[in-house]
């Protein structure tokens, strides 16, 4: 019954695809020992009974782990997608065999996914999980009627938590959110380790072409970029680092990188990457500066650091080269390749991060929500840090899963530390 009523009420392509998603979940399973904690957890503590959930994370195997985890805590869930490329069929299908509601679907039209999103936040939500800051957006701006009934929320990325700190000086945020991205346990590890690994997976499985010898320009050098450019540099690329940032820039020329304008790096760059979350970071000089044969891809939230709509506008031809690679031959007879209409290729390209590095940061993500609303009454701001226990709490976890073990301070060595010595 439960099924038939979730089937009713989600917007999906098929229902028929769910055997296939349930095998992407249990693979996720299986390799995510900390959700699987929690998940038993929850069961016993129902620390989400009565409350419903809206959630937009893309959507696939990992992020519906997390769904399953929230549900089996009594959280009553409507998902959606944070991305109209990186959801999956087949695991919007396998959730909706499990009794959730799921309003998403792969290759969905601007208008689709916004449709999507209401259709989520119809429900009244008392949690707000949220991926890019769609669904806090909509409730500012549309459903003001349902803000009422919102306890709080969590954001999951920079770009998200760079829209929420900019509602929150402007006095318009009206509910409160944790700042997921800032936890040590996701910047360190999901940003970094999940970033590196995952962005490369997605175009070197997208373009079948070597790495090594090549020159790659990342466009940032935040937490992320750091990854990007690391791994870049261990598939035997020379790399160069663009930023507007002079601290991070010499980071950047510590560990090792070339540093420039992007003016600059645009002439010299085989693959360009970019990570800030910002606009037109790669734009009309930019383009007709490269070399003939350039591949460009983003991974950040939005699809406009990459100017895909100058090049739509402009370009004297453009063609699918193969699967998630449009080319576009530019005014001055070269040709420029975008990889995954310039959204985030290491979805829409890929699978997204590994397993384990999402173990961590949806443990957190669970942490907090349980979190906000154990402590409701005692949040005095609307913009909050995941707490420090939280952040301790989940790698403890993550090291004895590991099979590892760290030194504890003694008594003395507390009190070494603890006093002043006056």
């Amino acid at each position: 019954m439960l099924e038939r009523e979730s089937v009713m009420n989600s917007e999906i392509r098929d229902i028929s695809l769910a055997e296939s998603g349930m095998r992407k979940i249990e693979w996720v399973r299986r390799n995510c020992p900390l959700l699987g904690m929690l998940t038993e957890e929850f069961g016993r503590t129902r620390p989400f009974e009565g409350k419903k959930i809206a959630l937009s994370v893309h959507l696939e195997a990992k992020t519906a782990y997390l769904c399953l985890t929230l549900a089996a805590g009594g959280a009553k869930m409507y998902v959606t997608g944070s991305n109209p490329l990186s959801t999956q069929d087949d695991v919007a299908a396998a959730l909706v065999s499990q009794g959730l509601e799921v309003h998403a679907w792969h290759g969905a039209t601007e208008e689709e996914y916004f449709s999507h999103i209401r259709a989520v936040l119809a429900c009244g939500p008392n949690i707000i999980i949220d991926d890019g800051g769609d669904l806090v957006h909509m409730m500012h701006t549309e459903l003001t009627d349902l803000i009422p009934g919102v306890i709080g929320g969590c954001e999951e990325t920079t770009t998200g938590i760079i829209r929420l700190e900019a509602m929150n000086r402007e006095g318009k945020l009206r509910f409160p959110m944790v700042r997921v991205n800032n936890a040590m346990m996701k910047h360190f590890f999901d940003n970094r380790y999940g970033t590196g690994q995952s962005v490369w997976d997605g175009i070197n499985r997208t373009t079948n072409l070597i790495v090594a010898g090549k020159t790659v320009v990342v466009a940032g050098y935040g937490w992320c970029g750091k990854g990007v450019a690391m791994r870049a540099k261990g598939l035997g690329a020379r790399v160069i680092v663009t930023e507007i940032d002079p601290v991070k820039a010499i980071e950047a020329v510590m560990d090792g990188f070339d540093v420039m304008p992007m003016a600059q790096a645009a002439k010299k760059g085989d693959f360009f990457i970019t990570v800030t979350g910002c606009e037109k970071v790669i734009d009309a000089e930019d383009f007709l500066n490269m070399k003939d044969g350039a591949v460009c891809c983003n991974a950040g939230h939005f699809d406009c650091e990459v100017d895909i709509a100058w090049l739509r506008a402009n370009a004297q031809k453009t063609e699918m080269m193969r699967d998630n690679i449009q080319g576009f031959l530019l005014p001055n007879g070269r040709w420029v390749y975008v990889l995954g209409e310039g959204r985030l290729v290491n979805l829409a390209c890929g699978d997204g991060h590994p397993a384990e590095i999402m173990d961590m940061s949806f443990a957190i993500q669970a942490l907090s929500a349980k979190y906000m609303v154990e402590h409701r009454d005692e949040i005095g701001s609307m913009l909050i840090d995941v707490p420090r226990d939280v952040d301790l709490e989940v790698a403890r976890k993550k090291l004895a899963f590991l099979g590892k073990e760290i030194d504890v301070l003694t008594p003395e060595q507390e009190r070494y530390l603890n006093e002043s010595g006056m």
